[in-house]
């Protein structure tokens, strides 16, 4: 390497003449015939090649004129030291072979412009616009270390680099003296150190928790559009064996004994430009059971509970470029207090709890998704009311929601909801609700018997004062009307996280009955009511659940599930074996309703027990 680059001296010479005296322009003005006319004599005398050591160096010397001009011998010493740095990286190469090899391939990754050739790296471009930039801000100044580098290449080589970086000086040197060629490099290494904002919550996988669906990706995405499918059938077995076939008090279970299709939904995220939206639709059971516990359809007309009931969700929208992102949505979007998600699919149990399963699964209104980092949302609401199509009186409601996820293994959320007026008929009763609650993944070891284990905690607290009820207790201005009650679930996947077992309940107590599921009894809704099971300031209330959940899900797309349920409350509740029907003596039958829906029917009291014990088998599917 040292002697090939003794050999070729001399023409280094004269390149590097070349890019001195484009380089430092003052200096060339005072010489430049002189300095010309020299470096063509001595560019004659240069042999193809010559003898290798110092007797090279000081036989050129030798044959150097006399007298030489100052610029002449600072040339020289600039090859004397290119040589000496020559000397030094050839003793270095041997044992560093390797390491410059994945250097260069490290640079070329890194920046597409350079490229390598046998261990020295040249850039196209990249290498051209650093030398043009260094000789900007210094035109006087030549970087041997980088000429150094490209030693190891072929004679033309060297050439062509002394050439090309002649060729980078002149054109610098040109704009050595424009001011604001600083600001700009300033102005784009800012921009190209600037990190990109982190998306939302996307440091961590969550597809472990209670409440959001575990499908990791989309078989169908594309850039406009993300669709979604989901279906969600079961079959219960229910121990009471009401004749009817007709279950009350759950929001996710209705029939008896029959394969039922609770849920189909096809819909998806249109997404473009920032501007976004959303439909998911709702055939099977819930088109028809989710707006009867919805008595604001009652107030006016156009019949709101029809023109809704085949959509669980539809909004659109606009994301922000600000902090972390903002998205305004205006629509029908779930609410999630209570924990669970309104599809079965995403959650850890088939029948949820109390606290989930009798608080609001949607709101008709406007959110603000605001996220100030990538592990917190801020989501305040301005809503129609209390899971409600409509408004009950002349108040809207407003809540937010705040979710903090600072690790991969926690999750901390909040729920609140104040000054909606929602019971029917009744102004000036106004609602107030926080719904709280913490998730946390304890154990992860995915290739182990046991993959995973989790547990969610959720805790509900709310009242309504004013119409004749208070807050919390008893007083003059009416009985105590609240809310209270919480849920445990403990989850556990095995192998791979194909199978799951998951065990929980809770409980709650809520005198004057205004978050209860109203039982069906003669085709009662939550408009007409019933007097077979009634809801006055301070009728009591409470209730106990436990489940016990097995599923299999041998793809990321569906779940087997099997659940064994346990519910009990102090006043007769849940279907008996007589059931909720009524026959109809005398009054007119219009779909099994006898007379006006809830309407109390002569004769007849409907079947109705403190305990339910049932079994829930579903398949469950989302794309």
């Amino acid at each position: 390497m040292g002697s090939f680059v003794r050999n070729v001296k001399w023409l280094g010479v004269f390149g590097l003449a070349g890019v001195l005296s484009l380089g430092a322009p003052g200096r060339a003005l005072a010489d430049d015939g002189g300095a010309k006319d020299s470096a063509a004599k001595n560019a004659a005398a240069v042999p193809a090649k010559t003898d290798s050591g110092a007797g090279a160096k000081t036989e050129r010397k030798a044959d150097a004129p006399a007298a030489l001009t100052e610029r002449e011998r600072i040339l020289l010493d600039r090859v004397d030291q290119l040589e000496r740095r020559v000397e030094e990286l050839e003793a270095k190469s041997t044992p560093k072979k390797a390491d410059e090899s994945a250097e260069a391939v490290s640079v070329s990754q890194s920046d597409p412009s350079v490229t390598t050739n046998a261990g020295a790296v040249t850039g196209a471009s990249g290498s051209a616009s650093v030398a043009a930039i260094q000789s900007a801000k210094n035109p006087n100044s030549v970087d041997l270390a980088d000429l150094g580098r490209s030693s190891a290449a072929p004679l033309h080589d060297v050439a062509a680099t002394a050439e090309s970086t002649s060729a980078a000086a002149a054109k610098s040197s040109s704009v050595a003296a424009d001011p604001s060629l600083d600001a700009a490099v300033a102005i784009g290494t800012q921009d190209a150190a600037k990190p990109k904002k982190a998306e939302p919550f996307a440091f961590a996988d969550w597809t472990w928790l209670n409440g959001n669906a575990r499908t990791k990706d989309s078989p169908m995405d594309t850039k406009f559009f993300t669709p979604e499918i989901r279906a969600d059938i079961d079959y219960v077995y229910d121990f009471n064996h009401p004749k009817d076939d007709t279950i009350g008090g759950s929001s996710e279970v209705f029939r008896s004994d029959e394969v039922q299709v609770t849920q189909l939904g096809v819909g998806g995220d249109f997404h473009y430009d920032n501007v976004r939206a959303r439909v998911m639709t709702q055939f099977g059971l819930y088109s028809q059971t989710t707006p009867r516990n919805d008595a604001s359809g009652s107030r006016g007309q156009w019949n709101l509970d029809n023109a809704y009931r085949y959509l669980s969700e539809a909004y659109g929208g606009y994301h922000f470029n600000w902090m972390h992102g903002v998205n305004v949505d205006a629509g029908i979007f779930m609410s999630y207090i209570g924990l669970f998600s309104y599809y079965n699919f995403d959650n850890w149990a088939y029948q949820p709890s109390y606290v989930s399963s009798n608080t609001p699964w949607f709101f008709n209104g406007v959110r603000v998704q605001i996220f100030p980092t990538e592990k917190l949302k801020i989501e305040p609401w301005f809503i129609n009311g209390w899971q409600s199509y409509g408004r009950f009186n002349g108040r809207p409601g407003f809540g937010f929601q705040v979710l903090w996820r600072p690790v991969g293994w926690l999750s901390v959320l909040g729920n609140e909801y104040l000054l909606g007026e929602d019971a029917l008929n009744t102004p000036g009763r106004v609602r107030y609700h926080s719904d709280d609650s913490i998730e946390i993944k304890y154990y992860d070891k995915p290739d182990n018997a046991i993959s995973k284990m989790a547990f969610s905690l959720t805790g509900d607290i709310g009242c309504e004062h004013g119409g004749g009820v208070s807050c919390y207790t008893n007083s003059a201005k009416g009985p105590k009307q609240d809310f209270l009650g919480y849920m445990l679930y403990n989850r556990i996947w095995f192998d791979h996280d194909k199978l799951g077992l998951t065990l929980g309940g809770g409980k709650i107590n809520n005198p004057g009955r205004y978050l209860v599921l109203l039982p069906p009894i003669n085709g009662a809704t939550a408009a007409s009511g019933t007097p077979y099971f009634t809801e006055n300031p301070g009728d009591p209330f409470k209730a106990w659940d436990a489940s016990a959940t097995f599923d299999y899900m041998p793809k990321q797309y569906i779940t087997f599930r099997w659940e064994f349920d346990h519910r009990a409350a102090n006043v007769p509740y849940f279907s008996g074996p007589g059931g909720i029907t009524p026959t109809c003596p005398s009054a007119p039958l219009v779909e099994n309703i006898c007379g006006t829906p809830g309407s109390l029917v002569p004769g007849f009291t409907p079947d109705l027990k403190k305990i339910e014990n049932r079994i829930d088998l579903a398949i469950l599917v989302k794309f």
